[in-house]
């Protein structure tokens, strides 16, 4: 089945959020901190930072670090 994030690409900054096509969300929380979302897209991305929240900061320390950061299960 493909992610329902299929046309929204989610990597990590230099800041604990992540940035998607619309948007900038935080880590852990999911607050939205630039851009707009329509509202069923943004519940589905705070919902897969809630699941992969402590993925996501792993993945951010190591990218701060310069190291490569593993990939993350979209949701599905």
């Amino acid at each position: 089945m493909p992610s329902l994030f299929k046309p929204i690409k989610i990597y990590t900054i230099m800041t604990p959020a992540i940035s998607m096509f619309y948007g900038v969300l935080s880590i852990p929380d999911g607050n939205l901190l630039e851009g707009s979302l329509p509202a069923k897209k943004l519940r589905l991305a705070q919902a897969w930072i809630t699941i992969h929240e402590e993925e996501l900061i792993a993945d951010w320390n190591l990218d701060v670090k310069g190291e490569n950061v593993f990939k993350i299960e979209p949701l599905k």
